[in-house]
């Protein structure tokens, strides 16, 4: 009998201040669904370094003379460099490639570009070793260690390019969990609005209701569920958001990365970013309304 009369009043609730709800309904939807974004965004960068720093290389350049004279990498100096990287014990594998491999794999990256491959020229282009490491991480020390060597022209650490290219995607990311932090700000005031103007509606029965001896929680339960059914609606609102735009706009945006960003699956939304949003609005739903009728209703 309790239970159905208080949710009862939390319906109630809900349609007297229709408009208040549909509002604080959408910000929150708004506010969790940018969130969830930012979750994804996470999740996303987190695929993209395990999958890249599976590949990732240090290339050491030779110099022209290296470049031209020796087709095999068998004499001085090309013969010591390639002997002291694979003696490294940080060095998985060393392949070395010479003038018409590098042009071979110039023309499959660059095959669109037809005008470029036809100005290029496999004189123009430097025999290098190719160095995958055991831990990509520690790429810095095969850099130091042989960028003043002779015979080497320069030497080119793949891991620094990540490392700028993951920081230009957290900046992203830092953007999008600042717009949902503003946005939830803006669904808390909405609550505490709400929850205010509800009871400021409804005080003539709470009193009475107190009068006949129900005790204060049990008359500010329903206000107290009425934002914690509005939060739910909305982070339900923000998860469907989420989906549809994943396929309405991010597969085809992804896809036409050619695989450079990972595909974001249907499961990376609803576990466990669904969950969390689901759990993140009950939370703020249940604390604002609690702060709110503590501080400000008098019931």
């Amino acid at each position: 009998m309790r239970a159905s009369f208080v949710f009862s009043e939390v319906v109630t609730g809900l349609r007297r201040n229709v408009t208040m709800t549909i509002a604080m309904i959408l910000t929150t939807a708004i506010s969790l669904g940018m969130f969830g974004g930012g979750l994804l965004f996470v999740r996303t960068i987190d695929k993209m370094q395990a999958s890249y720093l599976d590949d990732v290389e240090v290339t050491v350049y030779l110099t022209q003379d290296i470049s031209a004279n020796d087709q095999n990498c068998t004499a001085e100096p090309c013969s010591t460099i390639r002997q002291s990287l694979e003696s490294n014990q940080a060095v998985e594998s060393v392949v070395f490639e010479d003038r018409e491999q590098a042009y071979e794999r110039f023309q499959r990256i660059f095959e669109g570009q037809p005008e470029l491959v036809e100005l290029a020229r496999p004189e123009s282009l430097p025999a290098s070793l190719h160095v995958k490491l055991f831990d990509p991480e520690r790429s810095d020390v095969i850099v130091q260690e042989f960028s003043n060597q002779p015979g080497v022209a320069n030497v080119d650490d793949q891991n620094k390019f990540l490392d700028r290219f993951f920081s230009l995607l957290n900046s992203g990311r830092n953007g999008t969990f600042i717009v949902a932090l503003i946005a939830a700000l803006a669904a808390v005031l909405l609550i505490a609005n709400t929850i205010q103007v509800s009871a400021y509606t409804r005080r003539t029965e709470v009193g009475i209701m107190r009068l006949v001896g129900a005790t204060r929680w049990y008359t500010q339960l329903p206000f107290l569920l009425e934002a914690v059914v509005a939060g739910v609606i909305g982070a339900v609102l923000g998860t469907g958001g989420l989906i549809a735009i994943k396929y309405i706009a991010l597969d085809r945006i992804l896809e036409a990365t050619g695989g450079a960003i990972p595909k974001i699956e249907l499961i990376d939304i609803l576990f466990p970013v669904a969950p969390i949003l689901l759990g993140v609005s009950i939370l703020i739903s249940a604390v604002t309304g609690y702060v709110t009728l503590r501080a400000y209703v008098r019931t």
